[in-house]
């Protein structure tokens, strides 16, 4: 059996007990061992229940997502106690189709991966302050993406909205102080306009673009620092070091072409999954399993053993390190 990391943040998970009946109900033997390698992975963490198959060689036998988007876009995000529930009446249905698809017995299978923490709480409020659910060209879109599409119509520098933590000599990352800055921007334009909370601003597309721009500017920054900082200490080569970009944020197309500036400044390359395997799905969890099939990290026996946890510290914390370095990163140009 084998337990996963997957970086999101805190949604409930179903008891120990539930999710050992339901994987002995698929007629799961941990103990079996198979020549050919098959893992299945499962992905609860956010709002999308997700499986699938895959070989140690990295081919997708098969998989099945069900997405609650149109749900959560009723209430402007993520309601984790909603999600919880649906994540519930659809994942013995999901892993039936991902393991129907990909014609894989349970019995052929080498482990099962799960995601066993963190889960997704709430996402940054800006596509739900805006209303973009009322916005004909958003309607159907998440959060991240509905901003990342009205974005193109919008100017960025319509708003002075500065990064955050200018002054912070290390790598972390906020968006409290933005949410702020942007929530007031958006009460002053809606009294400027005379409309209501709730309705769709005239500026709504340029709100959009300088969020956008101020955030991809921030994570770029701090990524940047965090660079240089490991090239100092040589934790990472001069030259031919990697970045890996994943995850929802990396799905944002304006926030790799900020990444990929810091890569051409450093003599990085970097790398990012396709698209929608940046989002919630079963592959990333199945192959983190092969990896750690492999290496015999993270490996049950029992599924009596499984724990989930609402945090994922990743490797030590280094932070106050890298802030007493106090590394001056130098200015970029962002001309995305």
């Amino acid at each position: 059996m084998l337990t996963l990391h997957k970086a999101a943040a805190a949604l409930p998970k179903p008891s120990r007990s539930r999710m050992c009946e339901f994987l002995r109900s698929f007629g799961f033997d941990p103990g079996k061992l198979f020549l050919h390698k098959l893992i299945l992975g499962i992905e609860t963490s956010c709002d999308d229940t997700a499986a699938a198959v895959v070989d140690e060689s990295g081919k997708v036998w098969g998989e099945a997502i069900h997405s609650q988007t149109e749900v959560h876009l009723k209430t402007g995000g993520i309601v984790p106690p909603v999600a919880q529930q649906l994540h519930r009446e659809n994942i013995q249905r999901i892993v039936k189709e991902a393991l129907s698809t990909s014609k894989i017995s349970p019995s052929e299978l080498s482990a099962i991966a799960t995601t066993v923490k963190p889960g997704l709480a709430l996402s940054l409020g800006v596509a739900r302050r805006l209303s973009l659910i009322k916005h004909p060209e958003c309607s159907t879109m998440s959060g991240g993406k509905a901003i990342e599409h009205l974005a193109k119509q919008g100017n960025k520098l319509h708003f002075d909205i500065k990064p955050p933590m200018q002054r912070a000599k290390n790598c972390d990352f906020s968006f409290t102080g933005l949410q702020h800055v942007t929530d007031r921007i958006i009460t002053q334009k809606e009294k400027e306009e005379g409309i209501q909370k709730g309705q769709i601003l005239s500026s709504a597309a340029h709100i959009a673009a300088a969020v956008q721009h101020t955030t991809a500017c921030h994570i770029a920054k701090r990524t940047h620092r965090a660079i240089l900082f490991c090239k100092q200490r040589d934790l990472l080569p001069q030259s031919n070091a990697v970045l890996v970009a994943s995850g929802g944020v990396a799905s944002n197309f304006y926030i790799r072409k900020a990444l990929e500036i810091v890569t051409n400044a450093t003599q990085c390359t970097l790398l990012c999954p396709p698209p929608r395997l940046c989002t919630d799905n079963g592959i990333m969890i199945a192959w983190n399993g092969i990896e750690r099939l492999r290496a015999g990290v993270g490996v049950l026996y029992n599924t009596e053993g499984i724990r989930y946890e609402p945090k994922c510290p990743l490797g030590v914390d280094i932070s106050e390190e890298v802030g007493e370095a106090a590394i001056k990163v130098p200015r970029l140009k962002m001309e995305i």
